[in-house]
């Protein structure tokens, strides 16, 4: 089932993109309404729009949207290499994998961490969306490491708030190309879409917020690693931000790495990884810390960069 919504362009959307100007007027992400576009459900004056048209004001929108009450299901699946750190009644603790999504999405058919924790007889809270119920935070599908899922109500509230009020210690590890100056610092520039490439990020004046702190851990001949804590937490921002000071992480051909560097390290995606996780812990008020190692091919490329330094 389907609901359709037709009205005209308001003037504070003239000129602007299909994808962009309907997010702002719907509440949906461009992606959504770029998917929207794509399968002709959007039309303007009868004709369908692409998501990189321009909106004129007072043209007539007709827009296709989904039926309200349709939810994406969460699929009890298996998810190899999906480990859990830690688990108690309130929460469980994963480290995940590469490749593997946080929850269920319009058009993501592979593997999440949702649906690995379900098909290990873990059940999470009922809190928040019907497709990602105990989620309090995420990361990309593309990058590995530790997160925590809420399994009680009260750890869902709590750890959320937390989340928002950002008392938590998210650390992340990256390998970046060359040698940031200084080599311990703050990266504090606005993020939004990139203005010309959907898929990316970039930095934006007029942006959102997006602060970065850093500390090199360890120097290579060519490259650097760093420990990174964020302040905020954009997409793709430890990417964006170290692509903007022209230190892209090692192997994110995306943002601007070398692809030679990428080919000796054997790296096939960013060399970007959850480190550890610190937050109170909404039982019992206690504050604790989960690590996770780094993956094979991440530890493989650090090994590369150590024995040409020798």
């Amino acid at each position: 089932m389907t609901e359709l919504r037709t009205l005209p362009v308001p003037e504070g959307l003239d000129g602007l993109r299909v994808d962009s100007g309907l997010a702002k007027l719907l509440g949906l992400s461009r992606s959504v309404v770029a998917g929207l576009a794509e399968s002709g459900d959007v039309l303007v004056d009868g004709a369908p729009a692409g998501k990189s048209d321009r909106l004129i004001a007072g043209a007539w929108l007709e827009v296709s949207l989904p039926s309200a009450d349709r939810t994406i299901e969460v699929v009890p699946v298996p998810v190899e290499g999906l480990g859990v750190l830690h688990e108690d009644d309130d929460i469980v603790v994963v480290d995940k994998p590469i490749g593997v999504a946080v929850h269920p999405s319009p058009g993501w058919e592979g593997p999440t961490v949702l649906g690995g924790l379900a098909a290990a007889g873990v059940r999470t809270a009922s809190s928040g969306p019907a497709e990602r119920q105990g989620v309090v935070h995420r990361l990309d599908a593309g990058t590995t490491g530790v997160m925590v899922v809420a399994k009680s109500e009260f750890a869902y509230t709590a750890l959320k708030r937390a989340f928002k009020e950002r008392t938590v210690d998210k650390r992340y590890h990256a390998v970046v190309q060359g040698h940031p100056d200084p080599s311990r610092g703050t990266i504090d520039a606005p993020i939004d879409r990139h203005p010309r490439h959907d898929y990316k990020f970039a930095v934006v004046t007029g942006g959102k917020a997006s602060i970065t702190h850093y500390e090199t851990v360890e120097a290579f001949r060519a490259a650097s690693l760093v420990d990174v804590k964020l302040e905020t937490g954009r997409t793709h921002q430890i990417r964006v931000h170290f692509s903007a000071v022209r230190h892209p992480c090692a192997g994110d051909l995306t943002y601007g790495a070398d692809p030679v560097l990428a080919r000796k390290l054997g790296l096939t995606r960013q060399w970007l990884h959850a480190r550890s996780l610190s937050f109170e812990h909404p039982g019992d008020g206690r504050w604790v810390t989960f690590e996770s190692p780094y993956p094979a091919d991440l530890q493989h490329a650090l090994d590369v960069l150590r024995d040409q330094d020798r």
